[in-house]
């Protein structure tokens, strides 16, 4: 995708990092979008981390160059500061202070008014489930931990914000509420750039994806995309009770364009039949107002299974992201 050059946040280009004979990030070059919200998405150890440490400015590169907002990595460290939120895969607060204590800290570090600080403060930690606890943050919890991380991060309006795996160790309902705040982030017009090992997480908040692989990008995209262009096809798998109606079905099936293949699964006591098709879930209700089950007896049972950057991954580099 071309962007114009007062587009870009973030101009990424050949960018190094070796650690002797360990090339954890290897020439990667990106163009990511203001006011996207950007995934790098791989397994741990694929060189995530120390992307988005070069970035913030914490470690220098071994080669190459980034500009954050105009500014090169090697040379305004003091300005990309200024402007960017970081919340990092290590926990990182203050132990020997509360939650309060915690963000009004950062508020101040950034100049802001200590009213506007309090009230700002007050407000996150409601959203976020932790206000008015008053022992030390050293006896949260790791979930409880993370999210007071992430509303350190978010104190001031950073006009870019890295986030390094911000959901890692929540429980199901932590990390909805989290992927609210990320979702409200974008819509403020702030660069999101997210990295992630969560395939899921990827897929539902990303505009664009890149899977990065010992140290290198392997594609690129919305996810869309990838899943199309890298991905599985989707399947529809149908079980019937009697084998009259699955030969119905997949003679009636062959005329639908975005089908693929069907083929009969032979198993004990199940007459199935394996249904490919290209597109999702838009795909899959088309397929099902076909109209080519009815005057079927009876359908035992239905199981969908959707292309997914999983798949994505595996078709890459021949091994599942959690591998």
């Amino acid at each position: 995708m071309s962007i114009s050059k007062d587009q870009i946040a973030i101009q990424i280009k050949d960018l190094k990092k070796h650690f002797k004979e360990v090339k954890a990030v290897d020439g990667v070059s990106l163009d990511i979008k203001k006011g996207e919200l950007y995934s790098i998405l791989g397994p741990n150890g694929a060189g995530k981390t120390t992307l988005v440490k070069m970035l913030t400015t914490v470690l220098t590169p071994t080669a190459g160059d980034a500009k954050v907002n105009g500014h090169s990595i090697l040379t305004g460290k003091n300005e990309i500061v200024k402007k960017i939120g970081v919340c990092p895969q290590v926990i990182t607060i203050y132990d020997a202070l509360r939650a309060e204590e915690n963000v009004e800290f950062v508020a101040a570090m950034h100049g802001m008014p200590r009213k506007e600080a309090k009230e700002k403060t007050r407000k996150l930690l409601e959203d976020f489930g932790i206000a008015g606890r008053k022992d030390w943050s050293k006896h949260f919890s790791g979930g409880m931990q993370r999210r007071l991380n992430l509303a350190m991060s978010l104190i001031f309006k950073p006009e870019i914000l890295f986030l390094d795996e911000p959901t890692a160790g929540l429980d199901p309902q932590a990390r909805r509420l989290v992927w609210d705040f990320i979702r409200d982030m974008k819509n403020k017009d702030i660069t999101v750039i997210l990295m992630t090992h969560d395939m899921v997480e990827a897929d539902s908040l990303s505009d664009r994806v890149a899977i990065i692989d010992n140290g290198k990008i392997i594609a690129e995209g919305t996810p869309t995309e990838l899943k199309e262009k890298h991905g599985s096809d989707n399947s529809l798998e149908i079980s019937f009770l009697e084998q009259e109606d699955l030969n119905l079905v997949k003679k009636n099936i062959q005329t639908i364009p975005f089908v693929v293949n069907s083929s009969e699964i032979h198993r004990k006591d199940r007459k199935t039949l394996l249904i490919s098709f290209r597109g999702g879930l838009k795909n899959l209700v088309r397929l099902l107002q076909q109209g080519f089950i009815e005057n079927i007896e009876e359908v035992e049972n239905m199981k969908f299974r959707q292309n997914s950057l999983e798949d994505v991954f595996l078709n890459l580099t021949g091994r599942r992201l959690r591998d």
